[in-house]
């Protein structure tokens, strides 16, 4: 399963890089909001900072809700970088943009996935990656997971190569749920993949280890 984190964080981003587990990016408008990042000059520079930092795709977000906007700001994200993905709002204009994009050879990540259907709809439009959120859909008493099953059930009984990237994260229990079903990536904020880490045991083992050592070699 790949791993990217889910932030415009620079520095969450080089972390999440520099731990050697980091596959891409995922970005949208709110988190760019959260950095303080507006203008459009400033956004797709911001992009380009990711991508020099990455090795990775880059979902880079359009912002119009309309076919030829969508197409307009997609073809413009492309150009920063080879590593950028299109990602598109599942709406119906959005589906017609993925097969735009599909045709044109562009990578695209269809955002907002919420049920089997919309996913289905966006692979039939040859998305590379559909984003179901199951965070939110965890908040609304939905189980999210069981939506990743769902979609990945559909697409291996008719063949789709659209990758199911877990979005919307929350803990890392999400994180082993999202492996054991076999999404194909997750996307998530850097607490939650550093929380892979973290075990009481492993602290207790190593916090012995060390104090072993030191006793003999303090004599």
């Amino acid at each position: 399963m790949k791993f990217f984190i889910d932030t415009a964080n620079l520095k969450e981003i080089k972390e999440a890089h520099e731990l050697g587990v980091l596959d891409g990016v995922t970005t949208n408008p709110s988190l760019m909001a959260k950095e303080g990042i507006t203008g459009k000059d400033n956004i797709l520079s911001h992009y380009k900072a990711i991508c020099d930092i990455v090795d990775g795709d880059v979902s880079a977000e359009v912002v119009s809700v309309d076919l030829e906007g969508m197409i307009r700001e997609g073809e413009e994200l492309v150009e920063i970088d080879s590593k950028i993905v299109v990602k598109i709002p599942m709406i119906k204009e959005g589906v017609k943009a993925l097969k735009y994009f599909s045709q044109k050879g562009i990578r695209t990540n269809c955002t907002l996935i919420f049920s089997a259907g919309q996913a289905l709809l966006a692979a039939k439009a040859g998305a590379t990656y559909v984003s179901p959120f199951i965070g939110r859909l965890d908040d609304i008493s939905t189980d999210g997971i069981g939506l990743i099953e769902q979609i990945l059930t559909i697409y291996r009984n008719y063949g789709y190569e659209t990758q199911v990237l877990a979005a919307s994260v929350r803990h890392p229990m999400h994180i082993i749920q999202c492996a054991e079903v076999g999404a194909d990536v997750m996307t998530g904020p850097l607490s939650a993949m550093e929380a892979l880490l973290k075990h009481p045991l492993t602290d207790i083992g190593l916090e012995k280890f060390l104090a072993d050592y030191a006793k003999g070699n303090s004599k």
